[in-house]
């Protein structure tokens, strides 16, 4: 995307997504009506992310365009007739169990609105039972509704694309957004991988070959950009970086591992989350432990941002880097904005009450 074409889209009003209840008023929200500006609701004051409205097709579009442009982009697919929007190819699982009775057999099916990927479905039902049942992505249930908030509060859709901004007031905010974004796709953004510890090198090994792959596709896609342009110029491409040694650390014959969040001690025959951007060999989390460094959540997804040796979701990472808006709740790429003196900033013009819209430094009766 570039900056004209997102400028040219800047004046189009977000959608409502549909009346979705509140996941966290008791009933008495009558349906998500969002604010013309504020992300949350006018009917009960909560965030977007307490209604998660929409559904699954939209989920994965904004995961297929925060994952696209990066080393995650393999875990995206292109979207025929899509103009170059690529759609999350998230992974699902149904486990069906018969149920015995005297009767003719019945089945017991489970489905998961989310699982890692790669993983045997044995592997994978280890790495469920992992983790709290509260927290499991069962479709259908508090945890399935859980997920879905996640991917709204952790992942912002205005964090990644200025569309889906409202207070970008130029040409060089758009800028300064879009550079960002290239800059965290390509450097910070990663999605965790699980599988038993020692595993690492050949999890390596697959991204190895991956980087080349991609490496070869860009290649050969220059090449015949050039021979369609005229330029017969050839193209010398090493993937010595790509293709480096794996013959460092045998990570299977470590008589421990060591879990880089609680320290505490991973047992060989059970799951792991690794990250590739904290190096194969030293690192992995027990499921539970691979969380936000700053909120404690667990990263939905298993979508994490690397950042001065730390974990981090997509909020938090980019509140590293941008002030955020405590009204609008987007980044501020303006030079000028308000403060205040706890840490709180806010666009100038969003500082005000939320009821009457009165700057916040004049007393007002709500």
């Amino acid at each position: 995307m570039d900056v004209s074409s997102a400028m040219e889209k800047m004046s189009v009003k977000q959608s409502a997504g549909g009346a979705a209840v509140c996941l966290v008023c008791d009933g008495s929200c009558s349906g998500f009506q969002p604010h013309s500006w504020r992300k949350a609701c006018i009917t009960c004051g909560c965030s977007t992310a307490d209604h998660a409205p929409g559904g699954d097709v939209e989920d994965d579009q904004r995961m297929g365009r925060l994952l696209a442009e990066s080393p995650c982009a393999h875990l995206t697919a292109k979207v025929k007739g899509g103009g170059g929007l690529r759609m999350y190819k998230r992974n699902r699982m149904i486990v069906t169990n018969p149920v015995v009775s005297r009767k003719d057999p019945t089945f017991n099916t489970t489905t998961y609105d989310w699982a890692p990927p790669g993983l045997n479905q044995t592997l994978a039902m280890q790495y469920m039972e992992l983790i709290p049942e509260s927290q499991r992505p069962v479709s259908g249930t508090v945890g399935a509704l859980e997920r879905r908030r996640q991917l709204f509060s952790q992942l912002p859709v205005y964090d990644q694309d200025p569309m889906k901004c409202q207070s970008l007031a130029s040409e060089e905010e758009i800028s300064s957004m879009l550079l960002f974004v290239k800059q965290y796709k390509q450097e910070v953004l990663g999605v965790g991988e699980v599988a038993l510890p020692g595993e690492g090198g050949a999890l390596r090994e697959a991204a190895i070959q991956r980087t080349a792959k991609e490496a070869k596709d860009r290649s050969n896609s220059n090449k015949k950009e050039a021979l369609d342009h005229g330029n017969h110029g050839s193209t010398n491409l090493s993937t010595a970086a790509a293709a480096g040694s794996t013959n460092g650390t045998n990570d299977s014959t470590k008589s421990e591992y060591r879990c880089t969040g609680c320290q505490g001690e991973v047992a060989k025959d059970t799951p792991a989350v690794h990250a590739e951007r904290a190096g194969y060999h030293g690192a992995l989390w027990h499921p539970t432990c691979f969380k936000c460094s700053e909120c404690g959540q667990g990263l939905v997804d298993l979508v994490y941002f690397w950042s001065n040796q730390k974990l981090l979701c997509g909020r938090h990472y980019c509140e590293t880097v941008w002030p955020r808006c405590s009204g609008c709740d987007e980044l501020i790429f303006c030079q000028s904005f308000h403060s205040t003196k706890d840490g709180r900033t806010w666009h100038q013009h969003h500082y005000c009450c939320w009821k009457c819209g009165q700057s916040l430094d004049t007393p007002c009766q709500h």
